[in-house]
C-alpha cells in the first residue's frame, strides 16, 4: 500500500508538491479552501486570498551575489530547477499546459552589486550564473528617457495562471489524487482524515501555524490589458518603484504592474496607481501598443495578497505535538510560480527522509 500524504493548499506550491509526491509513489489527498477555476469567473474581492490566481506568474532571475544572504542563493537554485521542470512540461504539452517560453528583458536605473558583477564577468565566462540565454544589452537598446544605466535579456517563461493550475489539477485527479474542498484552520486537522496520513504538506500560503516571521502580506496591484507582448519586461526605477509586463499567453492578455506594499490589506484598486503603471510601462516599452492605438485596453484591475515571510519561504519539516510530521512550504511572497518546482523537490526530499524513503524522481 502506498503511504498517504495530505497536501494542504491547491495553489501553485500545493499542486506542484502533489505532482512530485505522486511521482515518488505516494497516495495524495489535496485539502483546500480554493481550487483552480477559470480566471474570468473569479471575484476580485471574494477570492483575493487565493494568491495563485492573481500572480504575474513568470520567471524573473534574481541573481545572487557573494554578499547575498543564504536564502537568496537557495531561491536561485530553486528557480533554476523550476526552469528545467517548466521546459519539460512545455515540451510534453505545449498546447495545454498554459506555459509560454519567451525573452525576458531587464532595465535598471540603479543596478546593485549583484547586477554589476554580471557586467564585470570576464569574457571567458560572461554568464557565471548559467542563466539561460543571458546577455547584456547595449545602451542603444535602452529606453529613450536616458535614466536606465544597465539592461540585459535572457530566456524565460510565463504561465497563464489558472490554465496552468487547472492543467496540474487535472493531471493529479487522473492519476488518482483525492480532492477535498475544506477550509482548515491548522495543518494538524489534516491528520483527522481517513485514512490517516503518514505526513502532511503545509502549502497553505500563510502557514496556518504560529510563525512571527510570517505575520503579514504584501499587497500587489496590477492591471490586465488585452494586448499581447513578445517579452516579459521589468524596469526597476532609482526611487524603488517598478513597472513591468507579464504576457499570460493562451488568449489571456498581459499583466502590467505593479506595486509591492508590505502590510497593506486593502482590497480595492487605486485608479491613480493604475494610470501611473500603464503610462510608465508604455513609456518604457512602447512596442506593446498596437499601431494607431494611443493607449492600452484595460480588461480589469487586479489586487493580490502575497503571503510574505521574513527571511524567505519556510521549507522545512517538524513534528506537531499530538498530530504528526508536517513538511512546511509557505511564505513565498511573490515568487510562488518562480520557485514552485524547486520547493516541491525539497518537500518530497523532506517527506521521504521523515518516512524513511528516497526523494522525488527527477
Amino acid at each position: 500500500m502506498p503511504q498517504h500524504v495530505v497536501v494542504v493548499g491547491a495553489g501553485v506550491i500545493g499542486l506542484s508538491c502533489a505532482i512530485l509526491l505522486q511521482d515518488a509513489g505516494y497516495a495524495v489527498t489535496i485539502v483546500a479552501r480554493d481550487f483552480p477555476r477559470p480566471f474570468e469567473t473569479m471575484d476580485p474581492i471574494a477570492d483575493i486570498n487565493y494568491t495563485s490566481a492573481w500572480g504575474g506568474a513568470h520567471n524573473r532571475w534574481v541573481p545572487p551575489h557573494a554578499n547575498s544572504p543564504p536564502s537568496v542563493h537557495r531561491e536561485h537554485a530553486m528557480s533554476l530547477r523550476t526552469f528545467a521542470h517548466m521546459k519539460a512540461l512545455h515540451a510534453a504539452a505545449p498546447a495545454t499546459a498554459g506555459i509560454t517560453f519567451l525573452p525576458g528583458i531587464e532595465y535598471l536605473e540603479a543596478p546593485g552589486p549583484e547586477y554589476l558583477a554580471l557586467s564585470a564577468a570576464p569574457s571567458t565566462n560572461p554568464n557565471p550564473l548559467s542563466l539561460p540565454g543571458f546577455r547584456l544589452l547595449p545602451p542603444s537598446a535602452f529606453p529613450p528617457d536616458g535614466r536606465v544605466t544597465w539592461a540585459c535579456t535572457y530566456d524565460t517563461w510565463c504561465v497563464n495562471p489558472m490554465v496552468y493550475a487547472a492543467f496540474l489539477l487535472r493531471r493529479l485527479a487522473l492519476r488518482g489524487a483525492r480532492l477535498i474542498h475544506r477550509d482548515l484552520r491548522s495543518p494538524a486537522e489534516a491528520f483527522t482524515l481517513s485514512p490517516p496520513p503518514a505526513a502532511v504538506v503545509n502549502a497553505s500560503g500563510t502557514g496556518l501555524v504560529p510563525d512571527p516571521a510570517a505575520a503579514t502580506v504584501t499587497r500587489g496591484q496590477t492591471c490586465l490589458v488585452a494586448e499581447g507582448c513578445a517579452a516579459t519586461v521589468t524596469r526597476q526605477n532609482a526611487d524603488g518603484s517598478w513597472v513591468f509586463c507579464v504576457p499570460r499567453g493562451f488568449d489571456g492578455g498581459t499583466v502590467i504592474g505593479g506595486t509591492k506594499e508590505r502590510g497593506d490589506w486593502r482590497a480595492a484598486p487605486d485608479a491613480a496607481v493604475r494610470a501611473r503603471m500603464l503610462d510608465g510601462f508604455v513609456a518604457t516599452y512602447p512596442g506593446i501598443l498596437a499601431p494607431g492605438r494611443p493607449r492600452l485596453t484595460v480588461v480589469r484591475d487586479i489586487v493580490g495578497r502575497r503571503p510574505t515571510r521574513d527571511g524567505g519561504p519556510r521549507v522545512e519539516g517538524e513534528v506537531l505535538d499530538g498530530a504528526g510530521f508536517v513538511m512546511h512550504a509557505y511564505g513565498l511572497g511573490g515568487r510562488g510560480y518562480e520557485l514552485s518546482w524547486g520547493v516541491a523537490e525539497a518537500v518530497v526530499e523532506g517527506v521521504g527522509s521523515a518516512l524513511g524513503r528516497g526523494g522525488a524522481k527527477l
